[in-house]
C-alpha cells in the first residue's frame, strides 16, 4: 500500500469498493483537510479559527476543567487565497427542504456581511448531509436573499438556483477554491 499525503491511500485491494459519496465523513473534517492539501502544495493558507475562551480552572493534569466563551465567535475559517482575504462559516443540515437561519448567529451573519463589504471574499458552506450534497453561498447572494424575503430559512431551491454545489474529490476533498476562481475572474 502507498501512503500519499494526508493518509489518502492507493490500494489496488480497496479500489473495488471505492465509495466517492460522504457517508459518514464530516463537513468540518472534509474543510481541514482540504485546507490541509491547499497548504502543503501551497495553494492557499486558509484555517480554521479557533473559539475565543477564557480559562478558569485546571487540574493538576494541566486539563481545563471550568471555561467560558469570552465574546461570540464570528465565522469558522479565515485566510488568505491569491492575494485575497477568506472569510467562511459551515454548517451542516438534517433537512432535505432547507436551511435555517437560526443555525447561525446573527453577529456571524453580519460578519459575513462586512468581510464581503470590505472587499473579501465570504460565504458559507452548507451541508445537506440527508441528500448528500454541498454548496457554497456567497455573501452577495445571502445579502440579497436576506433583503428580499422574510423567510427563517433558505430554500434548497436558492442553494441550487444561486449557490455553487461543491462535488466531492480525491484531492482535495472538497476542492471549493474552483468556485473561488471562477469569482476572481
Amino acid at each position: 500500500m502507498i501512503n500519499y499525503p494526508f493518509n489518502i491511500a492507493n490500494n489496488s485491494e480497496s479500489k473495488s469498493n471505492v465509495s466517492y459519496k460522504n457517508r459518514g465523513l464530516s463537513l468540518e473534517k472534509m474543510i481541514n483537510d482540504s485546507n490541509k492539501y491547499y497548504r502543503f502544495i501551497d495553494k492557499a493558507l486558509i484555517y480554521k479559527k479557533p473559539t475565543p475562551i477564557h480559562i478558569v480552572k485546571t487540574n493538576k493534569e494541566n486539563i481545563i476543567t471550568e471555561a467560558f466563551f469570552e465574546r461570540p465567535s464570528s465565522t469558522d475559517y479565515n485566510g488568505i487565497y491569491r492575494g485575497k482575504y477568506i472569510d467562511f462559516e459551515a454548517k451542516e443540515t438534517k433537512s432535505k427542504t432547507s436551511f435555517s437561519l437560526k443555525n447561525i448567529q446573527d453577529n456571524q451573519i453580519e460578519h459575513i456581511l462586512k468581510v464581503h463589504e470590505m472587499g473579501g471574499i465570504s460565504f458559507l458552506i452548507i451541508y445537506f448531509t440527508a441528500l448528500n450534497k454541498i454548496f457554497i453561498y456567497f455573501a452577495s447572494d445571502l445579502k440579497k436573499f436576506i433583503k428580499e424575503n422574510k423567510r427563517n430559512s433558505i430554500p434548497l431551491e436558492e442553494f441550487i438556483k444561486n449557490g455553487k454545489e461543491v462535488t466531492l474529490t480525491i484531492s482535495p476533498i472538497l476542492n471549493y477554491l474552483v468556485f473561488i476562481d471562477e469569482l476572481l475572474q
